[in-house]
């Protein structure tokens, strides 16, 4: 059950003051004269394909200036093993917002398109939702990716796999000219404003709430990648006459700092931010090219960082910094493959193997730095693995909200960690289970790391796929305390570890969720 791996709220409070006396006082006048309500806001940025190497925090080396990531970082917690639950988009947002893994879904592997419908089950519990219920007030800005509306019931055609790309006159494709419904509202967030999808998928619109703000009735050809010497890399396919990719990050930031704007002290809030960079297409504005030494790509992260700022910049305008818990992390690693180290001198993943869609750490290793003035102490670091599914049960545990045994099955509170408080063994998350682009599966327990039948990246880096030989391992074992690059397969040198962690696994898969 949930209740057993998580410390009550009542208990936390009782600690807060052991931890941190005097910071306890002082937040404790803040909160009394700043919100009228003891639970803090919570802001979540989820940056789109951002490496760990990218940050200045993470990686001294990095080539790219992140003052205000890294400002994050030296007024709170960084974490050094913080991982997404899937290597690729959709299936992180669905367990960023569930709480569960997504290959628990109907997407088990891949991603969701722009004409997909909603991933999210009917009736299923989100961290909207759930705050919602709090008195929250709740909004989402960015990407969705998600899916949008359900199939309607006179549909006969057979249903396709999550993860198939539809074209637009497909039975199955979403109908942009009515409402898009179920979608962000229906979930848990009072307002939306964003995009259906990733900024490189057709269609090429903007969404407010459930209705397109002006439909895609023009088409736009493809796009090259940057490598390749194009415009940024985007499909072709329908795109509303007053789109333009360059636009929405500008635009998505515009949306965000405003709904924060209307905010006040008088009732929590919760906005959920997820990015739409520096994913591909990458299409910096002007001025963030100029000191780039990572090219489109250095340009894109710099603009990321400049998002970063505006929103902490909005949040002490406003007074409300204070009482705010800010989130900053990534949907999966960055999209950096061997040649653009090479080219660039820049190891947007750091020394970890592969990159994104990658089972390899690479693909799943995040940046996920935490600040809540006076509660988390500053320049703090934590060593604890940590999984994005874990935002659920600690945005739970912060609102001293239950989670009903069907929500949040894979989700683990962080309160302890952030706070300082001593935590039970009984705490502590068992294992975390990765999952990679073209679904395979690997668990991480402690300082062991195992890849179920594939000797592959099971992503983008080749071999994606490696059936294994008579004599060879069946899978890929690797002791991280030692070998954090994983450049040395144990497999055949650790049988006992091997089975241990194989039951595991199927544990948590058969049994529906993580404790």
């Amino acid at each position: 059950m949930n209740w057993m791996f998580r410390v009550s709220a009542a208990v936390l409070a009782s600690l807060i003051p052991a931890v941190f006396p005097a910071a306890n006082a002082e937040v404790a006048a803040a909160n009394k004269s700043v919100n009228s309500t003891a639970n803090p806001n919570i802001v979540f940025i989820l940056a789109d394909d951002l490496g760990l190497g990218d940050l200045g925090c993470y990686n001294p080396k990095s080539k790219i200036a992140t003052p205000n990531m890294d400002r994050i970082a030296t007024e709170g917690m960084r974490f050094n093993d913080a991982h997404t639950p899937s290597a690729v988009c959709s299936p992180t947002r669905y367990g960023v917002l569930t709480g569960r893994y997504a290959w628990r879904s109907r997407l088990k592997n891949g991603v969701l398109w722009g004409y997909s419908r909603s991933l999210i089950e009917p009736g299923r519990e989100t961290v909207a939702s759930l705050l919602k219920k709090q008195g929250y007030a709740t909004a989402a800005v960015g990407k969705w990716h998600l899916g949008l509306q359900q199939t309607d019931e006179n549909v006969t055609a057979p249903v396709p796999d999550a993860s198939e790309i539809l074209p637009e006159d497909h039975p199955h494709a979403v109908d942009y000219s009515r409402p898009l419904s179920p979608g962000p509202n229906s979930v848990g967030f009072d307002y939306f404003f964003g995009i259906p999808a990733s900024l490189d998928m057709n269609p090429y619109v903007y969404v407010e709430n459930d209705h397109v703000v002006e439909a895609a009735t023009n088409e736009i050809a493809r796009s090259a990648h940057r490598r390749q010497g194009g415009d940024g890399v985007w499909r072709a396919g329908k795109i509303a006459p007053s789109f333009k990719h360059i636009d929405v990050l500008p635009r998505i930031t515009e949306k965000a700092t405003e709904w924060l704007g209307q905010q006040s002290a008088e009732k929590p809030f919760f906005l959920y931010f997820p990015l739409s960079a520096p994913h591909t297409p990458w299409v910096p504005t002007e001025e963030f090219m100029k000191d780039s030494k990572v090219g489109y790509y250095g340009g894109f992260v710099a603009q990321v960082d400049w998002v970063v700022g505006q929103v902490l910049k909005t949040l002490d305008e406003r007074g409300l910094a204070e009482n705010t818990m800010i989130v900053l992390t990534s949907d999966n690693g960055s999209h950096w493959p061997v040649s653009d180290i090479e080219q660039w001198g820049h190891a947007a993943n750091m020394h970890y193997r592969g990159q994104k869609a990658d089972i390899w750490e690479a693909g799943h290793r995040v940046p996920f730095l935490v600040r809540w003035p006076g509660r988390i102490a500053k320049e703090s670091t934590s060593d604890r693995t940590i999984c994005l599914t874990d935002f659920m049960a600690t945005a739970a545990e912060m609102t001293g909200a239950e989670l009903p045994a069907t929500a949040g099955e894979d989700s683990f509170s962080l309160l302890a960690e952030l706070i300082g408080a001593d935590e039970s063994k009984s705490s502590a998350r068992p294992a975390v289970v990765h999952h990679s682009l073209n679904g395979t599966f690997a668990i991480r327990r402690n300082h062991w790391k195992l890849v179920i039948d594939n000797l592959g990246s099971g992503g983008f880096t080749a071999p994606k796929t490696v059936q294994p030989k008579d004599g060879q391992p069946a899978g890929q074992l690797y002791d991280l305390a030692t070998d954090p690059s994983e450049k040395n397969n144990v497999y055949l040198k650790n049988k006992q570890v091997i089975a241990d962690l194989r039951a595991e696994l199927e544990r948590i898969r058969s049994s529906g969720r993580s404790q």
